[in-house]
């Protein structure tokens, strides 16, 4: 099971923290990512990082202002947000993948319940 947490309200500009959190099962052997989806809009890819964290892929939407990271220890998976935008309000979901990193949804099998990201302008 996945746990994601850390969203909240924030001001453009702001930054947060989102974290999951894995029980039940160990996150080191997983490739994990960060989905979005923000209202009347479809589930897309954020960011995803490989299981040993020295890889990661970014959409371009926030590449330079997002940051995944895991500890394997804590088991648990980061998503640090700077530089937060209006289009980045959406409900964040994190997801495990089996076989690669991967930026497509259907690639991750297990994913987590979300947490919301709400920017005021």
């Amino acid at each position: 099971q996945l746990q994601a947490s850390g969203g909240g309200l924030v001001q453009a500009g702001g930054s947060l923290r989102l974290s999951c959190a894995a029980s039940g099962r160990t996150i080191a052997s997983y490739y994990m990512g960060w989905f979005r989806q923000a209202p009347g809009k479809e589930r897309e890819f954020v960011a995803a990082i490989n299981r040993g964290g020295s890889s990661t892929y970014y959409a371009d939407s926030v590449k330079g202002r997002f940051t995944i990271s895991r500890d394997n220890a804590m088991n648990t998976v980061f998503l640090q947000m700077n530089s937060l935008k209006s289009e980045d309000t959406a409900v964040y979901y994190c997801a495990a993948a089996i076989t690669a990193i991967s930026r497509s949804s259907v690639d991750y099998r297990y994913w987590g319940q979300g947490t919301l990201v709400t920017v005021s302008s």
